[in-house]
């Protein structure tokens, strides 16, 4: 399960850019998904590298977006109390497992928004014009991922 964090804008970019973060129903910045680690997303991702931070989740971080930035429909909050009623799972932590390895997805609940609104980072973004290796926020972070998600909860 990858996480995908818009960093970037899409001002000036070409169309194929701004359809693929369509696709990934990534609208604007700081908002982040979660897609399977199959090769049509991985495609879609290595597209738009420039524009996004992205990596494999793990369920601890899982759950704090999820109990922190989780919501439903009519802008309400992700309750374990929700999950419960409308799931086989127990409550967020229980779920944010199962959608780490694999076994549940984000719409095996009715009415969960697929898109997480983060906060921007405390302390900032690095930088927003190089990639994580050469110093900056941009492209592959692998389980560093986690430490920028914790920042933007």
């Amino acid at each position: 399960m990858y996480a995908v964090v818009q960093i970037r804008g899409v001002v000036k970019t070409p169309r194929e850019i701004k359809d693929t973060l369509k696709m990934l129903r990534l609208h604007h910045v700081n908002h982040c998904v979660l897609v399977p680690d199959t090769p049509a997303y991985v495609g879609m991702i290595r597209k738009v590298k420039d524009f996004v931070a992205y990596g494999e989740v793990n369920a601890e971080t899982l759950t704090e977006v999820i109990e922190n930035r989780g919501r439903i429909t009519g802008n309400a909050r992700l309750t374990d109390a929700y999950i419960s009623e409308n799931s086989q799972y127990s409550g967020i932590n229980e779920f944010a497992v199962a959608l780490s390895t694999g076994d549940a997805r984000l719409t095996d609940i009715p009415g969960v928004k697929p898109v997480f609104r983060l906060h921007p980072p405390r302390k900032g973004h690095k930088t927003t014009k190089r990639t994580f290796q050469q110093g900056g926020s941009l492209g592959y972070h692998g389980e560093e991922i986690n430490r920028l998600l914790y920042k933007m909860r």
